[in-house]
């Protein structure tokens, strides 16, 4: 497998700077952010959202040649092209915007050559799954058409995107669980949909995190390296029904309750040979871009010596 960063965590540095960093870092690929570009004034509906490293919007040819051939050029591969919407808002007009700019990150990810972006299926949090499901399909349906007729695989992270009351009751995602995953690619059979597998929300979540790599394998596009610790002692007082960062943390691999080691070699023996990106959100390494991209440094540290290991 190839061990990379995503670089959302990286706000503030240029393109250049994050593969540069990558390349020095002894890093293989990256995931990029290509959120829309911020006007001046306006800031992110959310922490690690609105970061934009790569400008999709007019994408042309000769942008996308000098992208590669900067990566290729310090020997760093482009993993994924990531935007991370909610499509299934309940505000129409807010819905389509999103929906615009995913296929402008489908249309770059096509011209790049990468062909894999990653992102959510998002949904309407006041609802259920199934009143949920009708919206879902009907601009889901048209969307994979769309990367279908760009060769591009659509790549779903399995966050349930519930932490805070304004996501309440039924997170900003339904992409949560194997049971839906399930449901949702017999729904979309025959389109290149799939996972960007992150361990750490099936950990918080009290479910297995290894199962998922024999038993969904041909459908992990994309992979996260993310820890988190659930705080025993906080869940025996909330339960489960509280907003979840009520009784977890998210951590830097090595920071949390994820057996690295042991998780690692599920992933080589199911086969995985694909990008393993580590993402960040750990509040101790948010006070400054140094401590920002330590948090990288010392993840990669963690892991680097399971991946060369038998």
């Amino acid at each position: 497998m190839k061990l990379g960063i995503q670089s959302a965590i990286l706000d503030g540095m240029t393109y250049e700077e994050v593969v540069d960093f990558a390349a020095e870092n002894d890093f293989e690929c990256v995931e990029f952010m290509c959120w829309p570009p911020l006007k001046e004034g306006d800031k992110a509906e959310r922490k690690y959202a609105g970061v934009t490293h790569i400008d999709v919007v007019n994408f042309t040819e000769d942008k996308a040649k000098y992208i590669n051939d900067y990566a290729a050029s310090k020997g760093i591969e482009i993993s994924a092209l990531g935007y991370y919407p909610n499509v299934l808002c309940p505000d129409d007009y807010e819905a389509k915007i999103y929906i615009d700019h995913i296929k402008h990150v489908i249309n770059a990810s096509n011209m790049l050559g990468i062909n894999i972006v990653t992102t959510f299926i998002g949904n309407d949090w006041h609802k259920n799954v199934d009143d949920t499901w009708p919206k879902m399909v009907k601009i889901w349906q048209p969307l994979l058409e769309y990367a279908k007729s760009k060769n591009t695989k659509i790549s779903i992270e399995n966050c349930a995107m519930f932490f805070t009351d304004d996501e309440w009751p039924a997170g900003k995602n339904i992409a949560y669980s194997p049971k839906i995953w399930r449901r949702l690619f017999a729904e979309f059979k025959g389109y290149e949909l799939g996972l960007n597998y992150d361990p750490s929300h099936l950990v918080w979540m009290q479910m297995n995190h290894e199962k998922p790599w024999n038993a969904f394998f041909d459908r992990i596009y994309h992979a996260h390296a993310k820890d988190v610790t659930v705080h025993q002692e906080k869940l025996d007082d909330v339960g489960t029904m509280a907003n979840p960062l009520e009784y977890h943390t998210p951590r830097i691999p090595g920071r949390g309750d994820v057996d690295w080691g042991e998780y690692i070699h599920v992933m080589k023996q199911a086969g995985y040979k694909g990008a393993f990106c580590i993402e960040v959100e750990d509040a101790d390494y948010e006070g400054s871009l140094d401590a920002r991209k330590q948090s990288l440094i010392d993840s990669g540290n963690h892991l680097r010596p399971f991946i060369k290991g038998s």
